[in-house]
């Protein structure tokens, strides 16, 4: 157990009360329980408040608190790319799922696979785009897991075999009241999950670096311990990796609000006014994200010590050695409920296009029977981002997120670019889908799983998901030429000018 009694009395204390608020949204609502909509979008009713604390809870999770510093601990300023990352994605934010909204409300999609089914005309298209989000966002569930592992283990003494049965329970619990109350479940805990963010965030901003002597000194000590790490990391991104810095930022910030959970939480907004309020004002989280991602420089600074497979423990042992033991317990709670919130969402999203993009066509059922195989399907993706956590080893956690990031930038073409051209070919888009994701895939496993690839082995290092992406468009913009010049079929576009207004 942690050192300090009153760190598990208050943590346990606080998660239980988030456990108890995550059933008791079962009762929040009037809507069918039996329905797709009510069950996976929340019946489209949130308003700016509620939407601010679910899609801050959606974008602000284990990321955030685990993955990145330790990032900033193990490979030094290159993993200040999530800054500008999300600053730019509320740009895209703002012009690109404001307009998706507009077209979902208006045809009533549940999910992104809704409007490539309808834009293209192409079931093989369809399937492909709700085959890449699922699959992007197991890695990303998986990264909320290793937050909660990287807690629960601390108060198992480090050890993996209490600190992996407590992680058991807290999936069970999560996996419970999703099940039971659909999105409602995570928007409500959103609200605690949020304030316990800020609480700890001031705190460690306060108390930490009048710790450590000051940032100054922080900084100083966080340089020397960087340059010894195999292979070094640096407190400045170096020339060499400028490339990567850059399309690491801008592949990210492209991606981020496609994925499942980004969606899911969108298409619950009442109004597209709410859509672009948060826009707005979403991006005032980029300041705490910054703050938190100087805690891994605090890290180094402390002198935690941390070989290149257990870099998720430089927070946690942090804030347990700086804090006081009360303070440490919420700062815990804090970390394993920014994990519960998105995981939860990330799998209803996922179970989504599952369900209604993928299994639809074959099952032919609507609601209830489409609901209850989301609902299952919603199981079935927690445990399959848990079996991730368990049995695929990384250096760092946020190569989990990264990977699906580099996946989902191949279904940029088709979507993002569809809500404003109709351009391109449906098949060349499939073809340029499928060369992307080969090519992602590819430079993944050869780099050992790293988010850059150096072209040629010593060439560009840059973003995996921006090379498969240049490769995809390349494709899929060829083809259309060439389909287009021998008058090959175009496919049927179903929706209409209106649907967009």
């Amino acid at each position: 157990m942690s050192r300090s009694p009153s760190a598990f009395v208050v943590f346990a204390i606080i998660f239980a009360g988030v456990s108890v608020l995550g059933f008791a949204a079962s009762r929040w609502g009037s809507g069918d329980r039996k329905s797709l909509e009510e069950w996976g979008l929340a019946g489209r009713g949130f308003g700016t408040i509620v939407s601010w604390f679910l899609l801050g809870g959606d974008l602000y999770t284990a990321y955030t608190f685990v993955a990145l510093p330790a990032f900033l601990y193990g490979a030094g300023a290159i993993g200040f790319f999530a800054v500008p990352y999300t600053t730019l994605a509320y740009i895209f934010f703002f012009v690109v799922v404001t307009r998706f909204w507009v077209v979902a409300r208006n045809r009533g999609y549940i999910t992104l696979a809704d409007f490539i089914r309808d834009r293209y005309g192409d079931r093989r298209l369809e399937v492909a785009v709700a085959l890449t989000c699922v699959a992007a966002a197991l890695p990303y569930v998986a990264l909320q897991l290793v937050g909660m592992q990287a807690v629960l283990t601390q108060f198992g003494a480090g050890s993996q075999l209490v600190g992996g049965s407590a992680l058991f329970v807290a999936f069970a619990i999560v996996a419970a009241y999703t099940y039971i109350c659909g999105l409602r479940g995570p928007a409500l805990v959103a609200f605690v999950k949020d304030s316990l963010m800020y609480v700890t965030i001031v705190a460690a901003v306060l108390i930490i670096p009048a710790k450590l002597g000051g940032w100054g000194h922080i900084f100083s000590a966080a340089g020397v311990a960087l340059a010894r790490h195999v292979p070094p990391g640096a407190l400045l991104v170096p020339p060499n990796m400028y490339f990567a810095y850059g399309t690491l930022a801008l592949g990210s910030a492209s991606t981020l609000f496609m994925y499942p959970h980004s969606i899911t939480s969108a298409l619950s907004a009442k109004s597209r006014q709410v859509i672009a309020r948060n826009a707005v004002f979403l991006p005032l989280y980029s300041i705490m994200l910054a703050m938190l991602a100087l805690m891994g420089y605090c890290a180094l600074a402390a002198g935690i010590h941390l070989d290149a497979k257990h870099t998720s423990l430089a927070v946690p042992l942090l804030l347990e050695s700086l804090f006081p033991g009360w303070l440490t317990g919420v700062a815990f709670a804090a970390i394993v409920t920014g994990a519960l919130v998105p995981a939860a969402v990330m799998a209803i999203g996922s179970a989504n296009l599952f369900a209604s993009n993928v299994l639809a066509e074959f099952t032919q059922e609507r609601p209830p029977g489409e609901t209850h195989h989301a609902k299952l399907l919603c199981l079935a993706v927690l445990a399959a981002a848990l079996v991730l956590v368990l049995t695929v080893p990384v250096p760092f956690a946020i190569n989990f997120q990264l990977l699906g990031g580099a996946w989902m930038m191949q279904i940029f073409p088709v979507a993002a670019m569809g809500l404003y051209t109709r351009w391109f070919n449906p098949h060349a888009l499939l073809a340029g889908w499928a060369c992307g994701i080969a090519a992602t895939t590819a430079m993944a496993v050869a780099s050992g799983f790293k988010a850059t690839f150096a072209l040629g082995g010593s060439g560009l290092v840059g973003y995996i998901g921006f090379y498969g992406f240049v490769l995809n468009l390349a494709v899929a913009t060829g083809l259309t030429l060439l389909l287009r010049a021998t008058g090959s079929p175009h496919g049927v576009d179903r929706t209409v000018p209106a649907d967009y207004a």
